[in-house]
């Protein structure tokens, strides 16, 4: 073989090397590229998903303050409750305590009628 066919055969082969390298890499980097649109969509779905969370979070919070509102509020009014309730239990029992009274002295009373009545009768049959 010659010098001029060896080398043109090196060239050939070089030129096929480099379309062949370059083949390689523009569909290495077309993978790349490829990955990197699917990483970016994925990343826009976990942003998406991570501001529905985030929107709901505040939500959530919202709701759990009106709530610790609402129970404040409800716990007051229990308290009130029960300071009422202890009021009307006292005064039920004073007025426990004054019919007790009462009735002693309505059996008294009864007591000295009948006494009386007695005596009037007795006096009566003595006229």
């Amino acid at each position: 073989m010659s010098t001029t066919l060896t080398i043109v055969i090196a060239v050939v082969v070089a030129v096929a090397v480099l379309v062949v390298a370059a083949a390689l890499l523009r569909r290495a980097r077309e993978r790349r590229q490829l990955r990197r649109e699917r990483l970016s969509e994925r990343v826009g779905g976990h942003r998406q998903e991570a501001e529905l969370h985030s929107s709901n979070a505040e939500e959530l919070t919202a709701e759990a303050k009106a709530k610790r509102s609402q129970a404040a509020a409800e716990s007051e009014a229990a308290e009130r409750h029960e300071r009422v309730a202890e009021q009307h239990r006292r005064r039920a029992e004073a007025l426990r305590e004054e019919f007790t009274r009462a009735t002693e002295r309505v059996e008294r009373e009864d007591e000295l009628s009948r006494r009386h009545g007695e005596k009037a009768g007795s006096l009566e049959e003595q006229l």
